[in-house]
């Protein structure tokens, strides 16, 4: 079955494989938690959604999800098993563990890891250099007291088999998105993902729910619920991220992910800003 779905790949290298491979783990994963009834508390969200459910047409590495409430004590590790009960229906082994944190935060993180066997299996024959191929980890992360400003619906997957999970709206995915553009905190790194995610989402014509966004920015602390931000106030705060965006480090850092680069060629801060221009907020 592994060999069939990678057969639903363009796979032209080793880095697609490495992607495709990656995709297929999300959505067994995925599985697990929809049969262990995780999406009757959480929503996903985040780039890995908006591609499988969107047709984003580039490869993420996360799976994320908010809680549709807020409650610290809310662990992951009551869905390990059924996350991996679906690995092993399939022939396959993995290892899952949470993350050990270093300071207090309302995210949880956990590593899902394949073990060797499940790499060869799903390599095949489509490796040339199968014992050199990097063993696969996934980062789960659920927000335990998110913002609760924000809609979901219901989506069906069908592979390894149908079922249904509960995923966040473009507008509400879009919030999100220039949330983590605006606020994200990578130090020196730039996350061109999140530039080329914005890049899409204006020229999909997807509006911006400016209540949203405000809403997660006074959830993490961002912004203040005195602080008056309205189209141009929020604009103005996204131009001013273009003017210190590293072009070059962006392009870097989303070529990876995609299998056309020429499509970057575009990019530059004027393009940035006549996007910004171009976008819709509500």
């Amino acid at each position: 079955m592994i060999e069939q779905w990678l057969e639903d790949y363009k796979i032209l290298s080793q880095e697609d494989l490495l992607s495709a491979k990656r995709e297929i783990m999300q959505q067994v994963a995925l599985a697990g938690l929809a049969r262990g009834g995780f999406f009757e508390h959480a929503t996903f969200y985040g780039g890995t959604a908006l591609r499988i459910f969107y047709g984003l047409d580039r490869y993420s590495e996360d799976l994320d999800f908010s809680l549709n409430y807020k409650d610290a004590a809310f662990s992951l590790e009551t869905f390990f098993d059924a996350i991996k009960q679906e690995f092993i229906l399939l022939g396959l082994d993995v290892e899952i563990n949470l993350k050990q944190k270093r300071s207090v935060s309302p995210v949880e993180s956990a590593f899902l890891k394949e073990n060797t066997i499940w790499g060869l299996i799903t390599l095949g024959e489509k490796s040339q250099n199968r014992t050199n191929f990097p063993i696969m980890k996934i980062k789960i992360e659920i927000d335990k007291t998110p913002p609760l400003l924000f809609s979901k619906e219901i989506k069906i997957l069908d592979k390894p088999y149908s079922f249904y999970v509960a995923t966040m709206t473009l507008p509400s995915l879009f919030a999100g998105k220039m949330h983590a553009v605006l606020f994200r905190e990578w130090k020196n790194r730039v996350k061109g993902r999140d530039w080329y995610d914005f890049e899409w989402y204006v020229n999909q014509g997807v509006a911006l729910p400016l209540n949203e966004f405000v809403d997660r920015a006074i959830n993490s602390g961002h912004l203040a619920s005195s602080d008056v931000i309205n189209t141009e106030t929020f604009k103005e705060m996204l131009i001013q991220k273009v003017q210190d965006l590293d072009i070059e480090k962006a392009m870097v850092d989303i070529s990876s992910f995609i299998q056309n680069p020429s499509h970057l060629q575009i990019w530059s801060k004027q393009y940035f800003y006549d996007l910004i221009k171009m976008m819709k907020v509500e």
